[in-house]
């Protein structure tokens, strides 16, 4: 099993780039909506399988993630569901990914006593997962919490709401988007707290351990 795991993980790490590819550069509108859903159902469906999560977790994943993407087609098509509750319930599929790739990469170097490329494959994915859920996040505060999420006017669009995401994750803070409300300081803080020190530990960690053993072999 360990055999196809790094397939696994790096499906998962395409599959979260053409999700952040599709956000960020397809132009606003129905399609765009029902490719991310679709996008985010299969990265969550592809975090438990790496992870090697029990048949059940994996079905329970895939009917979600079919749930989301049906009620995104309708809105989509024939309206009647808000697009806040569409990237609410986004965010819900993205938030079961993290827990599920780390649970996964921790077997894999108990499993294989060595860091492999798949666990680098992983805590990459995981980290554009984060960054992609706080963009829904901060999206879904725009579009339900009544006042607008960024201040000096700026729309909250998919686009904006993930630049801003992976600009706070990575701690870079261009400024050009600023959260106008404290519940969005807050997130945003929040964000660069993770972004930050898991770069600097986990990230860091990985690879600078990659091929070498992550314990000594028993003696004799």
């Amino acid at each position: 099993m360990n055999v196809e795991l790094p397939r696994r993980y790096g499906l998962l790490l395409v599959a979260t780039l053409l999700s952040l590819g599709v956000q960020g550069i397809a132009p606003p509108g129905p399609v765009q909506q029902i490719v991310v859903a679709a996008l985010s159902g299969a990265s969550l469906v592809l975090a438990f399988r790496a992870a090697q999560l029990p048949r059940a977790a994996v079905r329970a994943a895939a009917g979600l993630a079919v749930l989301v993407l049906v009620v995104t087609v309708v809105k989509a098509t024939a309206g009647g569901v808000g697009e806040g509750a569409v990237r609410l319930m986004n965010a819900a599929l993205l938030v079961l990914g993290p827990p599920a790739v780390a649970l996964g990469v921790i077997r894999d170097l108990r499993t294989s006593r060595q860091v492999r490329i798949q666990a680098v494959m992983g805590v990459l994915a995981l980290y554009m997962l984060v960054g992609m859920l706080f963009g829904f996040v901060y999206g879904a505060v725009d579009l339900l919490g009544g006042d607008p999420f960024f201040a000096n006017g700026a729309t909250a669009s998919v686009s904006h709401c993930l630049y801003f995401s992976f600009t706070t994750l990575t701690t870079v803070g261009y400024g050009d988007f600023v959260a106008r409300s404290d519940l969005g300081h807050t997130l945003a803080v929040f964000e660069a707290l993770i972004g930050q020190i898991y770069l600097v530990t986990v990230v860091s960690l990985i690879v600078s351990n990659l091929g070498r053993p992550t314990r000594p072999a028993p003696e004799g």
